[in-house]
């Protein structure tokens, strides 16, 4: 598992059904509704419930009796990416990624402040952590389409970039994700509708897990 990374947990079950080793649904870290009125249980319900799951359920079905069986989901991400090949790729990727978003909240109040570490790291990148809050809402508001935005750290510097659809800075080694914000219309259109900006004000100024994020980048 990547550096950075390990705190999201990402694991195996124990073999399933039909035999193999399956990549699991993480439970979610909080209760369905610890994150409302931002985003709310139904939103979650579905989101976690129906597109997370739905991931890995068509990934489990895509690599098993592959060379991609009973391998980390960090390493079948990467192999994917490498090899082409998409669908394995698509949904390897978007269960990482929800998985990493979900460890990415918390309930408002609940998410700390960033380690002095991480401060001084924010504070030489952006000059403040509310210039990096800024930055960090502006790419997620940027991103046309579906997809994230991310604040990652490299070497010790922190930055923020987004990816489209299932696009993960994980594939590039060194790269440690160090918080998420999902922007795909069904993490946000039930509580929202289209009013991408507010949710994303909303889960920037409250819900974000800055313990977590400290926590990786040290």
């Amino acid at each position: 598992m990547a550096a950075g990374t390990a705190a999201v947990g990402l694991a195996f079950a124990a073999k399933g059904e039909n035999g193999m080793k399956e990549i699991t649904l993480e439970a979610l870290p909080y209760a369905e509704d610890a994150l409302a009125p931002t985003i709310s249980a139904r939103t979650i319900s579905f989101h976690y419930g129906k597109h997370h799951a739905g991931y890995v359920k068509t990934l489990n079905g895509l690599i098993a009796g592959t060379q991609y069986e009973g391998r980390p989901l960090e390493d079948v991400v990467r192999t994917a990416a490498g090899r082409g090949d998409a669908a394995i790729f698509n949904n390897a990727a978007q269960t990482w990624n929800h998985t990493f978003y979900w460890n990415s909240l918390a309930p408002a109040g609940k998410g700390g402040a960033p380690s002095a570490a991480l401060l001084a790291a924010i504070e030489a990148a952006f000059g403040s952590l509310d210039a990096c809050k800024a930055t960090f809402a502006d790419a997620a508001l940027k991103r046309f389409g579906s997809g994230w935005a991310w604040l990652v750290a490299e070497n010790g510097k922190v930055s923020v970039e987004s990816t489209p659809n299932a696009e993960t800075p994980i594939v590039r080694l060194g790269v440690k994700p160090l918080l998420v914000v999902d922007v795909w219309e069904h993490a946000y259109y039930l509580d929202w509708q289209n009013v991408r900006a507010d949710y994303v004000k909303a889960v920037v100024g409250g819900l974000l897990d800055w313990n977590a994020a400290s926590r990786r980048f040290a």
